[in-house]
């Protein structure tokens, strides 16, 4: 099976500018991808050990080099090809890429006296065009525990912070550049700011990279690839797959098939939701399974969330294989993966991050299924894919959903998944997004649902002992879903949750709340 991302300029030919990050393991590298892309300018994330040949054939406006955890004198450390910092192309190394720049160039790196993890005042200390607008001190955000000690003679110092004096640096006669904090993290004042001036004012990006054009790209590009064949689109419900198939849809109307397998690990109403808006609001072929039996049975007596992902995944390939069957001349297979999936799942062939978790959309489907596979939101993130929707007419209902994952409530029903936690989790989760409905808090929250514990406590009610399961309420805010904090709620409004499920919901007397952040915890409990 191959797979065809077609969002950008690398992969659409597209006249738009383009920067690279060249990844050295940084769980960080998506952000600054985003911070590139907020400034209308399209970037993706590459491999560190990208050739220069590979490197002159995408031609890029700007190349910035990550950070990561290795050290540059490490055993194994990630390197580039020395030739990569003569080309005639704009570097901006953040963190370990700058140190890495630097060694490569003559410079010497050590582990600092001091580590510096957090806030840092950094002073400028020599005037740079990447400052441009921002303030002679400001707060940068440090996570280092080696640095420049010594700069080769090309290299003068542009910022410092009390215990780094090479915060920041430039090469005397190249564009060449580096900072030892991180820019892209919300914690750096003005690091949009900085990141903006590299890629617009440094790199001479325009800046015109929108969604608006990048839809009529993807619809061209989609015509040109099916021709007379079918696509199958299939559907969760989601944001992400309801985008994938209006974008589709548009591009070859009614030469798409939709296949919705309702495996019984939905939220509730999520299926008649699902069958009114894609039979009236985008009239396609709308296939719908009812595979609930052949899921809940597959999945009895397990607990390990590793083995509900891998049994939920390999049933859905096998009913979705015998629905695809029944479409003649399909030829193509499209899924709403997004950039955060590619990576967190390490399945991005141009980047080495680990993989946190296993996501049945990413590299999960076999080769026998004989698909060609369209993955149009491939290089998007969440908030672009969201923007894509609202300017292809879907509903801001559908388009501002909170994400929902592959697995359904099955990786949210802690311990063994059965029909009467279900109906318990269901419940008590459509109780909370109601709330937050009523409240006028949906939208400020990015994600929010409920975790079913395999924990039973004493609990009374009236003059009755009781003895049932806890729910977790877990409420989050975030830009990227890559980082998050929790959501800070006004206690009226959680005691009113928390009262309506107690006592609505038969099978829960106990409600707790999750205040742990991205990292060290996930977004999702398994």
């Amino acid at each position: 099976m191959t797979s065809s991302s077609l969002a950008g300029r690398s992969t659409s030919g597209s006249s738009e500018d383009l920067v690279l990050v060249m990844d050295f393991g940084s769980q960080t590298a998506q952000l600054i991808a985003r911070r590139v892309r907020d400034a209308n300018v399209f970037c993706q994330i590459v491999r560190h050990d990208l050739t220069v040949d590979r490197i002159r054939e995408l031609r890029p406006k700007g190349l910035i080099l990550s950070g990561g955890p290795a050290s540059v004198y490490g055993q194994g450390a990630p390197s580039i090809d020395p030739r990569i910092l003569e080309l005639d192309i704009p570097i901006l190394g953040i963190c370990y890429g700058m140190q890495l720049t630097c060694h490569t160039l003559g410079g010497k790196i050590l582990p600092a006296s001091s580590r510096e993890f957090g806030r840092a005042p950094c002073l400028q200390v020599n005037s740079c065009s990447l400052f441009d607008g921002l303030p002679g001190s400001f707060v940068a955000w440090m996570s280092h525990g080696d640095q420049v000690e010594l700069l080769s003679e090309d290299f003068e110092v542009i910022a410092s912070t009390h215990t780094c004096p090479n915060a920041a640096v430039r090469h005397r006669r190249r564009a060449i550049y580096g900072l030892q904090f991180h820019p892209e993290v919300t914690h750096t004042e003005f690091g949009a700011r900085l990141l903006q001036n590299f890629v617009r004012n440094i790199c001479g990006c325009r800046g015109t990279w929108q969604i608006a054009s990048l839809i009529e790209q993807q619809k061209q590009k989609i015509r040109e690839m099916v021709g007379t064949n079918r696509v199958i689109c299939g559907l969760s419900g989601g944001v992400d797959s309801s985008v994938t198939a209006a974008l589709i849809s548009q591009a070859i109307g009614k030469q798409l098939s939709c296949i919705f397998v309702d495996n019984g690990l939905l939220r509730k109403g999520e299926r008649e939701q699902v069958e009114e808006q894609f039979s009236s609001h985008f009239r396609t072929d709308l296939h719908v399974v009812d595979a609930r039996d052949r899921f809940l049975d597959e999945l009895k007596g397990v607990s390990d969330p590793q083995q509900k992902r891998k049994i939920i995944g390999r049933v859905f390939i096998e009913v979705f294989r015998d629905e695809a069957k029944s479409i003649p001349n399909a030829h193509y297979l499209a899924q709403g993966t997004l950039y955060p999936d590619v990576i967190e799942s390490g399945a991005n062939p141009d980047g080495p991050a680990a993989t946190i978790k296993s996501h049945h959309n990413v590299g999960g489907l076999p080769e026998e299924l004989g698909f060609e596979l369209i993955e149009p939101l491939r290089d998007l993130f969440k908030d672009e894919v969201r923007r894509m929707g609202l300017e292809l007419g879907l509903p801001e209902a559908m388009v501002w959903r909170h994400p929902f994952p592959g697995p359904g409530l099955a990786v949210r029903c802690l311990g063994p998944v059965s029909e009467d936690r279900l109906r318990i989790i269901r419940d008590a989760d459509a109780i909370l997004i109601e709330e937050l409905h009523s409240a006028g808090l949906y939208r400020t929250i990015q994600q929010a649902f409920v975790v079913l514990l395999p924990v039973q406590t004493v609990g009374v009610m009236g003059d009755d002992r009781t003895y049932e399961y806890v729910a977790a309420i877990r409420a989050i805010q975030t830009e990227d879903f890559m980082t998050a904090d929790w959501f800070h709620f006004p206690w009226d409004i959680m005691q009113r949750i928390s009262t309506r499920i107690i006592n609505s919901v038969r099978g829960i007397n106990r409600v707790v709340y999750d205040v742990s952040s991205k990292p060290p915890a996930t977004i999702e409990w398994e």
